[in-house]
């Protein structure tokens, strides 16, 4: 981090690029205690698949408003579980989710320092640029990775 404490555009890019990495290595290791789920909560292939959805409903969709249009407007939006992997092995589901956040990262990638810095509102944390945005998709791994990590 910088003196300000503040993390850099490259280290807020790493942060939410290294999310499939994290939660892949947590996800195997749960999978291996073959520990059931938790009362009402998602094993791993469950919270891949949410996280995979999450990618392509809310990332695919508000990184690129931020270069598209003058003052991107988001609801809160909270996918389900992607549909169609419902089959897919744990591996499989660890390589998707590290090809769709390796879209949002490209996309993050071609922002130039405008819109890097331009805003958007959130309905439910307000106004927010790109960083913010990132720094919420890495909030929302380590809520995810918390649960993978639980006994």
């Amino acid at each position: 981090m910088t003196a300000s404490s503040e993390p850099t555009r490259s280290e807020t890019v790493s942060a939410f690029a290294n999310g499939p990495d994290r939660i892949g290595e947590l996800a195997r290791a749960r999978a291996a205690t073959g520990a059931p789920n938790p009362a009402g909560g998602w094993g791993p292939p469950e919270i891949l698949r949410h996280l995979i959805a999450v990618e392509q409903e809310v990332w695919w969709i508000r990184l690129p408003s931020l270069a598209r249009e003058e003052e991107p407007q988001w609801s809160w939006t909270e996918p389900g579980l992607e549909p169609g992997l419902e089959g897919a092995s744990l591996d499989e589901l660890i390589a998707r989710f590290a090809e769709v956040r390796g879209r949002s990262v490209a996309i993050v990638a071609g922002f130039d320092e405008a819109t890097w810095t331009k805003t958007g509102i959130h309905a439910t944390y307000g106004r927010l640029d790109a960083a913010g945005l990132l720094r919420i998709a890495t909030d929302h791994d380590d809520e995810h990775a918390r649960s993978l990590a639980a006994d």
